[in-house]
């Protein structure tokens, strides 16, 4: 009976296996990959630079992100549908002009807010309906609204800042909590927020997530994709001309040139984050963590002498090596 009995089986530890899993999903989150990314750099950076690690320059960090932020988290909206938007940076520059105007109208805080905040989402409706109701292909869409609305920012006051914005105004750009922490980086948090219960536990979001995936079944399924289209390119005009007030608020002036480049820099921070050119994947919070190691990268780079023109090309190396690793990614 004793050789017909199985021989037993060594029994795994479940501390180690509960260990591995865990490391395994961690791995597979990309938000947990990049915050983990973004610790490393600090730690590099700190032996680097003593002046790095300190309260004030972490917070100024968030600070310096807090305007990319603000956009990359409309753009990703726009890239997990499967679109790009080329025209943040001018829609960021119209809808301050738009502010400034009403400033010099006599206007108040609440109306600065919200006339800016409409013509985001104007703008962002008008690349909406052609994207989703007229089927254009969002490059050329958002390419000609760039130079619509850069057109229009530089018409509105002839090429010429507006200084003097309310003092209740730029307590949106330069106001801290507790004398402490920046308002922008509160305004980060609170969107980012929003924008993560609306991919995970929303229609909208996973209708985002569905039509990136592929529109064309989506719209067979039933979904008004065109509809959803245009909603999420008004998200994106808002969230875009959010920046652009803050940034306001925080230099006290309105820019006609404001957000030149802007493009690349959201675009990179969402790549940077893990979401896929392609439409369908992706995770708002790892682009919160992209927009971070923009800066971080940036804020370093100044503290170690490193000449500013440099910052470009690292960020577009980045850019292409985030894109690269995700179309290898997609092939395996």
């Amino acid at each position: 009976m004793d050789s017909l009995t199985k021989p037993e089986t060594p029994t795994q530890n479940p501390w180690k296996i509960t260990a591995r899993r865990w490391w395994r999903q961690a791995i597979n989150n990309q938000a947990l990959s990049m915050a983990a990314i973004l610790i490393l750099m600090w730690l590099i950076l700190s032996r680097l630079s003593p002046v790095f690690l300190t309260v004030n320059n972490i917070l100024q960090i968030t600070l310096q992100a807090a305007v990319m932020a603000l956009v990359a988290a409309g753009q990703t909206f726009v890239i997990l549908s499967g679109g790009i938007d080329l025209s943040v940076g001018s829609i960021f520059a119209l809808s301050t002009m738009v502010a400034g105007k009403a400033t010099e109208a006599g206007y108040g805080t609440v109306v600065l807010l919200l006339a800016g905040l409409a013509t985001g989402a104007a703008f962002g409706f008008l690349n909406g309906l052609g994207v989703g109701g007229l089927r254009l292909p969002p490059f050329v869409v958002t390419l000609g609204m760039m130079g619509i609305a850069r057109g229009f920012a530089l018409i509105i006051n002839e090429g010429v800042p507006i200084f003097g914005l309310p003092d209740s105004f730029q307590y949106l750009g330069q106001g801290r909590i507790g004398g402490v922490v920046p308002v922008p980086t509160i305004t980060v948090l609170i969107i980012y927020a929003i924008c993560y219960f609306i991919l995970r536990y929303t229609r909208f979001g996973r209708f985002t997530y569905a039509i990136g995936s592929n529109q064309e079944a989506t719209r067979l399924a039933g979904v008004r994709t065109s509809r959803y289209l245009i909603g999420i390119y008004v998200l994106c005009g808002v969230l875009t001309a959010l920046a652009g007030l803050t940034e306001a608020a925080r230099l006290n002036s309105t820019q006609p040139a404001g957000g030149t480049g802007l493009e690349l820099d959201a675009i990179g921070a969402v790549v940077i984050g893990g979401t896929s050119l392609f439409g369908g994947e992706g995770n708002i919070l790892a682009t919160l963590m992209g927009a971070l190691i923009i800066a971080t990268i940036r804020n370093g780079l100044n503290l170690l002498g490193v000449y500013a023109f440099w910052q470009n090309v690292v960020t577009g190396v980045l850019i292409i090596a985030a894109v690269y690793l995700d179309y290898l990614r997609r092939n395996r």
